[in-house]
């Protein structure tokens, strides 16, 4: 039986009020990398059981088999319009140049087979040198960012359709206020670690008061990656309380998560 997912209202979106975001998405962010045909294989089953919303971004590498998901889903039945998906994706930030902004969307499209995503989001608060995809970024790579010229970018292509709704990863306060400070079309979103060991209280405050959604990255940790650990499922609270609730752990996160809005 498929799941039903809640969804939000996107504010800021080229569509109307009804442009809506699902509150559980599926990242395909893998480290290490995974096979091309396993991670398409795993959003099929996905999309099968319920998942509407897909997060990827160019520096995942999974732009392609999330691409190929869907247009198999498509054939197959298991969606009847692309329309019925949100997709996510971001600009990596070797792309964070006013020039280059459009380019890596455009690419990102074409390596998706999309004419348009839902939701463009800036992958970090940072530029880089052109032409460089990894991470971590060497120090002698970074740059500051323009944020006034990469925003505007943004803001041009939501007005061409290429993407409903645009927003942030990774922001502060203090970078999301640089941004509103020249904002003609505020971020929708700002996506960043939330966990019930890093609720971000101060931050999700702040989202609120603008008006903007904060969606949380790795609700369940991160272990196994190079940056982060396995502290959270492993909490000896919140196993005692699945235990006493007949849950696993996941779904006591996963509730928490959606708790804190």
């Amino acid at each position: 039986m498929a799941i039903t997912i809640p969804e939000v209202v996107l504010i800021s979106s080229t569509s109307s009020s009804t442009h809506r975001m699902p509150l559980l998405g599926m990242g395909t962010a893998a480290s290490p990398p995974l096979p091309s045909e396993q991670i398409k294989t795993a959003i099929l089953q996905a999309i099968e059981v319920g998942y509407r919303h897909f997060d990827t971004a160019s520096l995942y590498l999974t732009e392609e088999p999330l691409g190929q998901a869907i247009a198999e889903a498509l054939s197959i039945g298991l969606i009847k319009s692309r329309d019925e998906l949100f997709i996510t994706s971001k600009l990596w930030c070797s792309d964070a140049h006013s020039n280059l902004v459009l380019p890596a969307l455009q690419k990102t499209l074409q390596t998706l087979q999309l004419e348009y995503i839902d939701l463009y989001l800036i992958h970090w608060p940072v530029s880089s040198r052109p032409g460089i995809y990894e991470f971590p970024i060497k120090e002698e790579d970074f740059l500051p960012m323009d944020f006034e010229g990469v925003w505007t970018a943004m803001e041009e292509c939501q007005k061409l359709g290429l993407t409903k709704s645009i927003g942030v990863s990774n922001f502060s306060c203090k970078k999301l206020s640089d941004i509103l400070a020249v904002a003609k079309i505020p971020p929708a979103v700002n996506q960043v670690e939330i966990n019930p060991l890093w609720n971000q209280k101060k931050l999700m405050e702040f989202c609120k008061a603008k008006g903007i959604i904060l969606a949380a990255y790795a609700p369940l940790g991160a272990k196994g990656t190079i940056w982060g650990s396995n502290r959270v499922l492993e909490n000896d609270v919140l196993n005692e309380i699945a235990n006493g609730k007949g849950k696993s752990v996941a779904q006591i996160h996963f509730r928490l998560v959606v708790q804190f809005g």
